[in-house]
């Protein structure tokens, strides 16, 4: 790998997102990940080269730290800020179709639950692992999701809750979709939630993190 991937990479897993970010100490006043991407595109690096051989792989270290308890929630979020800091780089490229993405997730924190750390953290997870992202947000309806399948009828969802009491919604969201769109493959998360409620109300994936939730778009993708 050219060393500038090699440099991206590791400002990704440190979370070093550009020249001016104070962390990691270790790293202070030398390129981030947002420099170094807006460097290799001059240099001749296709978008797509840029992020299967340096984001993502960095993302799927940093999923697979994160899953063997070795880094935390913070380590987590600066390197996914790290990585949307290359991605302000790459994103122009996908939208004009010169480049193109795995596929498509639509996330969101099902009607009721308004918290959204663990919904952004699978969001950019899933967004460093090539996929584009559809955010929809909090409080999200199961009609928000439905409209959002009208657009992007092939894409998988994603329904994040943190509370017991809103895990009864994401069971009639899952029903709803599923009774219009029987193919959508639905993942779940959040604390409450277990393989046997995924189970339970019909939903096609768990996994208790981020990681677990793209080596599923990423098995999903391989089988169409």
């Amino acid at each position: 790998m050219n060393d500038i991937l090699n440099q991206i990479s590791l400002c990704v897993e440190a979370g070093k997102i550009n020249k001016s970010s104070p962390y990691p100490p270790g790293m202070k006043d030398q390129d981030g990940a947002d420099e170094l991407s807006k460097k290799a595109l001059q240099q001749g690096f296709k978008p797509d080269e840029i992020l299967e051989k340096a984001l993502i792989p960095a993302m799927a270290n940093v999923g697979n730290k994160f899953s063997r308890k070795e880094i935390y929630v913070p380590q987590m979020l600066m390197s996914a800020k790290a990585m949307s800091g290359a991605m302000i780089h790459l994103k122009p490229f996908f939208q004009s179709g010169e480049t193109r993405r795995k596929g498509t997730f639509i996330i969101g924190t099902v009607t009721g639950d308004l918290h959204d750390i663990g919904k952004n953290l699978v969001s950019m997870m899933v967004e460093g692992g090539g996929w584009e992202v559809i955010d929809l947000g909090v409080d999200v309806s199961s009609e928000k999701f439905l409209n959002a399948l009208k657009e992007k009828p092939d894409a998988a969802v994603g329904l994040s809750a943190l509370l017991t009491t809103t895990m009864e919604n994401m069971k009639m969201i899952v029903s709803e979709i599923k009774s219009k769109h029987k193919d959508t493959k639905i993942l779940v998360g959040g604390a409450p939630v277990t393989h046997d409620y995924c189970k339970k109300i019909g939903a096609d994936f768990y996994s208790p993190d981020p990681q677990g939730a793209v080596n599923f778009l990423n098995r999903m993708r391989l089988s169409i």
